[in-house]
Parts: structure tokens; C-alpha cells; sequence
């Protein structure tokens, strides 16, 4: 009986260069390249990112410090614990809605009614509760589901119906507006009661110490946790993770930064409970997005709306319930923004609000194209737009430079997100 030896040739061969495949296999995961190398494997792997075009928040960070640099060389007071409470609490608002702008971009779409959705969210609750009596909790939650709901339409004639999301957010950008105005009637303007639920979103302050210091630490330990435990499992699962020195010195600097906060905030009024809600609504998305099956299945959407299909993800489904997201957070925004002037009025929702929502989800590092962002970039952004608004509005410059600065700041992002895009598809990961 005769051996055939050329089918056994491929195994005495298979591997003609033992080294240059051991070195292969130490680039495939990033974590695994990090673990082996220390820090010579983080200047590796940075390196690695800037060629390929993954640059994440680096551009938004970066540019943020230059402009916290330029406003506090032009004035002292920009930096001061008074301003910079002042400018977390305004931030929210906007920051709020560029949330929902986030889960649409993820899909690659564009929702234009934002706007005018939290306009009828403040008109709504206005109404309900001051015009007609209701209970402020009842019109609260009333008022949040108007957006919902809106929200809810606008994906159905999206996802059901077929027609393109600018068309249908477009229209709901008009009716809404319209909407809004009905119900505010002749008047145009409802005062909201100054101690009342809505009134308190963004003037109430936790004055003790103690509570900007715990939530710094509550932060700082949950990041700790989520990152050990994640770590853990990858072990278990004989996945490449993260080292536990790595894991260590990213708490460390986000405890830095947390405290550093704390100590701000504490120098004014104390913690605002505007930014408490806030970061306790970035930190559910982030985990609803980066940890869930929904979550994958809003990023499979925005890389390949076919390939999901045919894995069997119901399209249309999740379709209505990102837009129905946009729409509820538009409703919350609209209520932070309401409660900033104690008022409903006609210009709500209106004038640069629109924009600004889009741009701080755009800034802040969510692409364009769609599968790519997280709603940490809708605070990052945000932080961008408010920073640049108080920054001019210190130095006494009109309101034209603002919106001609900002834009320029956006269309820098756009090309960048549009460069990166560009950069790796010809590394081959895009």
C-alpha cells in the first residue's frame, strides 16, 4: 500500500516561516499586543490607529483644550467655578436631544424635527399643567410621551412606508412647529411655576459637599468594576483582554478628572441635578448601545442594512424604535430647556437649536455614514458648542461669529470623519 505524499506535503510545509507568523498573530488584537509589549505596545498600537484613520475622540479632546486655552488667554474668567457650573447646566438641554441625534446617525439617517418636538414637549407640559391643572408628574410624563410618540410616526413612515427620513423629519420639523404654536395659542408665552418639578431641572443644586464627591466616586468605582469584571470574563472565555496595570491607570485618570469636577462644582452652588441626569442617562445609553442585543443590532443596521436582514434582524422594528428614542429625548431636552427660562414660549425649539443638536453629535465623534459613535460624543460635543457660545459671549462678540466659528468647527469634524472613513478602506477595515 502506497503513501501518497504530496497530500501530505502541505502539512511538513505549512508554515515556511515559523517567526513571521508568530509576529502575525502578536498584532491581530490590540489588547494581546498591549499585554505582551507594555508600553512599548501602547506607542505601537497608537501608531497603528493613526495610520489606519481611527483616531476616535482624540481630534474633539484635542480641540476642545484649544479652545479652553485660547477663551481663558482672553479671559480670566472663563475657566472660574461660576462659569463652568453655568455652562454644564445650559449644556444639557441641547445635550439631551443630540442623544436621540446620536442613535439616528448610528443608523446613517437624519432626524430634522428634533427641534420642534422638544418645543411641543414644553408647550405640552406648560399647558397641561399650568393653563389646565394637571398634576406636574402626570404632565411631566404626558409631555415626554408626546415625543415618543412623535417619534414613533416618523419611523413609521420611515421604516413601513419607505419614505427617506430627511422627507418625513422635514415635514414633522413643520408640523410639529405648527403644532406647538396651536397650543400655546395668542398668548405665546406660559410661565412655569419656579418651584415646581420642571422649574427645578436646571436650578436645583445638591449644596452638600458630600454629594459631587460621591457621585465622582460611584463613577470612578463603576468604570473600575465594569472594566475588571469585562476583563474577567475575556479571561474565562480565553479571549485577549485588557492588563489589570491598564485597567488601573484608566481609573486613575478618570477619577482625576472626576474629582477635579467635584471641586469645581463645589466652589459655586454644589452639584447641579441637571448634570447628574444627564450623565446618568449617557451612562444607560452607552450601556444599552456598547452591551445589549438592541445595541449590535443598531450598529449592524448602520454598517449593512442587507447583511442584517438576512441575519435576521427586524429592520423595520428597530428602525422605529431608534427614531422613537430621538423623539423622547427631543421631549426631555425640550423640558430642560423650558425649565432654563421657567417658560413655554413660541421661539422654543426654533432659532440654532436644530443645528447645534446635530453638530454636538457630529463633533463630538459620531460619523455620518452611520455604524460608528457612541453618546459620550453627544456630551464631548455639546461641551464643544457651549464652551465656544460663552467664550464669545465673555469677549462681548455677536451672535453671527458664533454660528460662523461653530460651523467652521463642524465642517472640520465632517472632513475629518470623512478622511478617516477614506483611510480605512484602504487599510481593508472599513
Amino acid at each position: 500500500m502506497s503513501i501518497d505524499k504530496t497530500s501530505a506535503a502541505p502539512d511538513d510545509h505549512a508554515v515556511e516561516n515559523p517567526e513571521a507568523a508568530k509576529a502575525a498573530v502578536t498584532v491581530v488584537d490590540p489588547r494581546l499586543l498591549v499585554r505582551e509589549q507594555g508600553l512599548k505596545g501602547y506607542v505601537t498600537e497608537f501608531k497603528r490607529k493613526m495610520k489606519s484613520g481611527d483616531l476616535g475622540s482624540i481630534p474633539v479632546v484635542i480641540g476642545l483644550a484649544i479652545i479652553w486655552l485660547i477663551f481663558t488667554s482672553l479671559n480670566s474668567n472663563f475657566l472660574t467655578a461660576g462659569n463652568l457650573s453655568d455652562m454644564s447646566v445650559a449644556m444639557v438641554g441641547t445635550g439631551m436631544i443630540a442623544v436621540g441625534i446620536v442613535f439616528v446617525l448610528l443608523l446613517g439617517e437624519i432626524d430634522l424635527s428634533v427641534g420642534s418636538v422638544s418645543g411641543v414637549a414644553g408647550a405640552s407640559f406648560a399647558v397641561l399643567n399650568v393653563t389646565n391643572g394637571m398634576n406636574e408628574w402626570l404632565a411631566f410624563v404626558l409631555a415626554i410621551l408626546t415625543g415618543t410618540v412623535a417619534g414613533v410616526l416618523h419611523g413609521f413612515f420611515f421604516a413601513k412606508i419607505g419614505v427617506p427620513a430627511f422627507a418625513v423629519t422635514l415635514a414633522g420639523l413643520l408640523f410639529w412647529n405648527g403644532l406647538m404654536l396651536q397650543i400655546l395659542g395668542s398668548n405665546g408665552t406660559i410661565n412655569l411655576d419656579p418651584d415646581g418639578v420642571v422649574a427645578q431641572l436646571t436650578s436645583y443644586y445638591f449644596s452638600d459637599v458630600a454629594a459631587a464627591y460621591a457621585l465622582a466616586a460611584v463613577v470612578t468605582a463603576g468604570f473600575f468594576l465594569s472594566s475588571f469584571l469585562g476583563n474577567r470574563r475575556r479571561e474565562a472565555a480565553g479571549v485577549p483582554s485588557r492588563p489589570l496595570s491598564e485597567t488601573i491607570v484608566r481609573t486613575a485618570l478618570l477619577a482625576a478628572l472626576a474629582f477635579t469636577v467635584a471641586i469645581v462644582f463645589n466652589q459655586y452652588k454644589g452639584l447641579p441635578l441637571a448634570v447628574v441626569i444627564f450623565i446618568a442617562v449617557l451612562l444607560v445609553t452607552d450601556f444599552v448601545l456598547r452591551r445589549t442585543a438592541y445595541g449590535r443590532k443598531v450598529f449592524a443596521l448602520g454598517g449593512s442594512v442587507e447583511a442584517s436582514r438576512r441575519a435576521g434582524i427586524n429592520v423595520e422594528m428597530v428602525r422605529i424604535s431608534v427614531f422613537a428614542i430621538s423623539g423622547t429625548f427631543a421631549a426631555v431636552g425640550g423640558l430642560f430647556i423650558a425649565s432654563k427660562i421657567a417658560a413655554a414660549n413660541q421661539g422654543a425649539g426654533g432659532g440654532d437649536l436644530l443645528m447645534n443638536a446635530i453638530a454636538a453629535a457630529v463633533i463630538g465623534g459620531t460619523s455620518l455614514f452611520g455604524g460608528r459613535g457612541r453618546t459620550w460624543n453627544a456630551l464631548l460635543g455639546v461641551l464643544v458648542i457651549v464652551s465656544i457660545q460663552y467664550g464669545l459671549a465673555l469677549e462681548g462678540i455677536a451672535s453671527p461669529v458664533q454660528y460662523m466659528i461653530t460651523g467652521g468647527v463642524l465642517l472640520a469634524t465632517v472632513v475629518i470623519d470623512a478622511v478617516t472613513r477614506k483611510t480605512q478602506k484602504t487599510a481593508g477595515r472599513a
